[in-house]
């Protein structure tokens, strides 16, 4: 069986010290450099000149090293500060800034000597720990860092704060301190909310975690219902129809009166569009509808079998159905709408057009059935906006598809079947 969702990380190649989840430090550099760890600042390097007779050459290496820092020319900083650690060694503050330096080299082993001497120095330096705490993890030496990430992520500091987070959700998985991972990627998420690295890590783990759990699940029970549904719907979810009827099937034979697998079965069936779907697909929405009435979604999609086969009467009261218990439901609304249209009854279809249209304004599908409606009733001017939102909608919508080809925009799976136009209908 193949599962949606991430390997278990922890399986894949690593890199120096076991790095499984990929370095953190890649698109952030020049964050860390210019926003984190500023440790030498220019009044501390003005005592210094005062403590040594090297003041000219301190101030030429300070000055060239900062400058080579600003513009990420990071071998020409190592050298200067190197020069000024020659210059004035026991200096906690030059200590730290060679362990950025190395950090952004990605040279790890060298910061954390770096800031391990600098914490030596002076163990109060701000925010040493941090960076030595991810220059560990870097090296995969996880349970080192543990302390100083957990630290770093309850900082008052937002981009330490992230940093270390990120950092933490990974030292945890590759312990195998998966639940603690999972919290750290939830408060991640909360956090920054709108932050695409955070987004892309969390949604890495999250897919990991989800992984182990099946694995999981496989392995202590590998032949129960939970174990084939799972199966199921994992492959309804990858496209593979056939196998996925197969699994609810086997679902079904173990538990005839299980919730949802009917429906479930019959979406499978009408996405798979083999010979005689319609009738084998509308049979599974009746069966789970006799069992749950209130089971929307089967209603639903029984009225798009009826509408598109053209039982108007049958669908009506499919997606009236539908609605009965969960009058909320957008694609119903349409559904229903559009359907009463066909049947002659504009009147009726709008109050449920306009519902829709208050679920959500950027149905280019609403728009147009709703221009139709106008139109029948004669209301020229609601008609000619209806026409223009929905031309917008629409253009909106090719281009969001021409993304979808170029691999620069993903495309979801759908719960339901949405509501598109057919070809007689698209102006």
């Amino acid at each position: 069986m193949h599962f949606i969702g991430s390997k278990d990380l922890r399986s894949l190649p690593c890199r120096e010290g076991g790095d499984i989840l990929g370095s953190m430090v890649y698109q952030r550099q020049k964050v860390v450099a210019c926003a984190l760890f500023l440790f030498l600042s220019v009044s501390t390097f003005i005592n210094l000149i005062g403590q040594t007779a090297d003041s000219d050459s301190l101030q030429r290496y300070y000055e060239e090293g900062e400058k080579a820092l600003a513009e990420s020319r990071y071998g020409d900083a190592q050298r200067a500060y190197e020069k000024l650690r020659e210059l004035s060694p026991g200096t906690a503050e030059v200590d730290a800034r060679l362990g950025l330096i190395y950090f952004q080299e990605r040279k790890y082993r060298e910061a954390v000597a770096s800031l391990q001497q600098a914490r030596k120095l002076k163990p109060n330096l701000p925010k040493v720990d941090s960076l030595l705490a991810m220059s560990l993890s870097e090296l995969g030496r996880y349970a080192e860092a543990l302390p100083g990430l957990q630290k770093g992520f309850q900082s008052t500091d937002p981009a330490v704060r992230r940093m270390s987070g990120l950092q933490l959700a990974r030292a945890y998985t590759n312990l195998q301190r998966d639940h603690e991972a999972v919290e750290v990627a939830l408060k991640l998420s909360r956090l920054y909310p709108d932050d695409p690295e955070v987004l892309f890590e969390t949604s890495r783990l999250f897919a990991n975690y989800s992984y182990l759990t099946v694995m999981r699940l496989r392995e202590v029970a590998p032949a129960s219902i939970w174990m084939r549904q799972a199966a199921a719907e994992a492959y309804e979810a990858q496209g593979q129809y056939s196998l996925a009827i197969r699994e609810f099937r086997s679902v079904l034979a173990l538990d005839p009166n299980r919730p949802g697998i009917h429906y479930r079965l019959g979406r499978a069936i009408q996405r798979a569009r083999q010979a005689n779907w319609q009738a084998e697909a509308e049979k599974e929405f009746e069966l789970e509808l006799q069992k749950n009435p209130t089971q929307a979604n089967a209603a639903y999609e029984a009225g798009e079998i009826y509408r598109e086969s053209g039982q108007l009467s049958e669908a009506r009261s499919s997606f009236e159905t539908a609605l009965k218990n969960h009058p909320e439901f957008e694609e119903a609304q349409i559904g229903l709408g559009r359907v009463l249209i066909a049947l002659g009854k504009p009147d009726l279809a709008l109050p449920h057009l306009q519902k829709a249209r208050s679920l959500n304004p950027e149905n280019e599908v609403c728009f147009y059935l709703l221009s139709q409606a106008y139109k029948a009733l004669g209301y020229q001017v609601e008609q000619q906006k209806a026409l223009a939102e929905f031309q917008r909608l629409q253009d909106r919508r090719l281009l969001q598809q021409k993304r979808r080809q170029e691999g620069t925009e993903a495309l979801l799976p759908q719960s339901v079947t949405k509501q598109e136009l057919d070809a007689n209908e698209v102006p």
